[in-house]
């Protein structure tokens, strides 16, 4: 009897330091992911697909230049399809808005304020959609796939 009380014992202390070691990999934050520099992919104005990286016949060539860099200090940099740079801070409003702000000098149309839906996320590629529309392409509500290269 006291031999299957030991067994016992001896096989839950090796399931319990089983289950402590198969811990899950936490996702970091989306904060933590999402700071990085980002270029464009493939860029949608409304419905239409005006750029795709590497594209023979893009309606708007210029978004090769586009680039969204956030520091982890909550410093940003938003440059456009026409080179036009604006410097500010950007922050999220929950897990799925991303926050410009401040941005100077202000981009058309926004009081230095842009923000974007983050519809999805992972460790090279997040798709942002605009949440106002663009006076620069038309007032349209414009998504960017966009990679860190």
């Amino acid at each position: 009897m006291k031999i299957k009380y030991t067994l016992l014992w001896s096989m839950m202390l090796a399931l319990t330091l089983v289950a402590a070691g198969c811990k899950k990999d936490k996702t970091k934050p989306v904060s933590e992911r999402i700071a990085k520099t980002w270029t464009a992919e493939t860029v949608k104005h409304g419905v239409a697909v005006v750029y795709t990286r590497g594209g023979a016949s893009n309606v708007q060539a210029g978004y090769s230049n586009f680039k969204l860099a956030l520091s982890s200090d909550g410093s940003a940099t938003y440059t456009e399809f026409d080179k036009n740079t604006f410097v500010g801070k950007w922050a999220l409003e929950g897990e799925t808005t991303l926050v410009l702000s401040g941005l100077t000098p202000a981009p058309s149309g926004t009081n230095g304020t842009i923000k974007f839906t983050i519809t999805s996320l992972d460790d090279s590629k997040v798709v942002l959609t605009r949440i106002d529309a663009s006076a620069k392409t038309g007032n349209t509500i414009n998504q960017y796939s966009l990679s860190n290269p």
